[in-house]
Formats: structure tokens, C-alpha cells, sequence
């Protein structure tokens, strides 16, 4: 997925948005009002077990990005980015944050195809798979848009289009802003503090 594919789905996801977004800046990402509401949905966690994302997140605060461990550049910078964040970041408010990836690719990513992926980055973070249609429903629900699926030269080396958005949720389980491709990690560390502070 090229930067260019990457930011082009992200712009359809905003403009599908019923709360009309404004960006503010590069910083802050773009801001929803009244807010996207975090999708009561069940997904399976890379241990196998069911994962509720409301549920299972309750009184956190969720940075939820969906994409995929083929990924050859967007997807792998984010994760790096968000966990050098993180690291910088103190325990007080490591405990306040859950980073959630959801896979727009589940036949190649696999429980442990996924959990070794996320290792790579910080093992904190949290791995959600189910089948095509679930994962459609959740793009559905989030405006994300649908993923769209690159041929290959074979069947197991395709592309998947997505949005490359970040997408920040607070503990009231909304999502007050959404944060684009390209937020540096000096950004980010600033990002989370505000966001755990709200």
C-alpha cells in the first residue's frame, strides 16, 4: 500500500462522516463532532478468546487502527510509531491506553501470524480478527469505508487498500478525532496525554 493509496481511503472515510470533521491541524488529527461512537462489536483476540470491544475497553482510552501485517510501509510505521510513543510515555498513563488493531486481511493474518506481528511492536497491544463479513460490518459501522483488495502476482501476495486512519477514543466511547498517515512521534506522545487527560 503506497502513501498515496493510503490517504485517499482515509479522505472518503472522513467525508462519509455525518459530523461534518474539520481539521484543526496535522497535530491534532481531525476533529468529530459529537463524536464516533465506539462499535459494540465481538471479535476474536489472537489467544482465541472473544474480545467486546466496548466491554473489554471500558474507562480506557482506545486507539483503534485497522489494516494489515502484509502491509509494506503505512501500517508497520504507525504501530512503530505509536509504541516509541507509548515507551516515552510514564506507566501512569501506559495503564490508560489500549491500542486495538483490527486485520482487514484475515485469511493471511492469523492468530499467530498477528500476535508475532503486534510482539514486534509491543506486546500490549491488542489483535482482532473474524471473517470477511465481520470485519466489513466493523468498517461499515466506523465509516471506515471497505477494504479493497489488490491483485498479486499469486494469491498470497495481494494488496488491501484501507483507510490509514487512527481513530482516538476517549472513555466516554467516542472517538472525538481521527488521526491521519504521517503523525510523528513527538505528536503522538503529545496526543496521548491530551487524550487520557479528557
Amino acid at each position: 500500500m503506497t502513501f498515496a493509496r493510503a490517504l485517499r481511503p482515509s479522505a472518503l472515510a472522513i467525508a462519509a462522516l455525518s459530523c461534518k470533521p474539520s481539521l484543526r491541524s496535522l497535530n491534532e488529527g481531525f476533529a468529530f463532532e459529537p463524536g464516533v461512537p465506539k462499535p459494540d462489536i465481538v471479535l476474536t483476540a489472537t489467544d482465541g478468546r472473544p474480545f467486546r470491544l466496548r466491554e473489554d475497553t471500558e474507562g480506557k482510552v482506545v486507539l483503534l487502527y485497522v489494516g494489515y501485517t502484509h502491509c509494506p510501509d503505512v501500517c508497520p510505521v504507525t504501530m512503530a510509531n505509536l509504541a516509541a510513543a507509548l515507551g516515552a510515555l510514564s506507566p501512569e498513563i501506559n495503564r490508560e491506553v489500549r491500542v486495538v488493531f483490527v486485520t482487514t486481511d484475515p485469511r493471511r493474518d492469523t492468530p499467530p501470524v498477528l500476535r508475532a506481528w503486534l510482539d514486534h511492536f509491543d506486546p500490549r497491544f491488542v489483535g482482532l480478527r473474524g471473517d470477511s463479513a465481520q470485519i466489513a460490518a466493523v468498517l461499515q459501522i466506523l465509516h471506515l469505508g471497505e477494504p479493497i483488495v489488490v491483485p498479486g502476482a499469486n494469491d498470497t501476495t495481494y494488496a488491501v487498500e484501507h483507510a490509514a486512519m487512527v481513530l482516538g477514543f476517549t472513555r466516554d466511547d467516542l472517538a472525538h478525532v481521527g488521526y491521519p498517515f504521517g503523525i510523528r512521534q513527538e505528536d503522538w506522545v503529545q496526543n496521548i496525554q491530551a487524550l487520557v487527560k479528557q
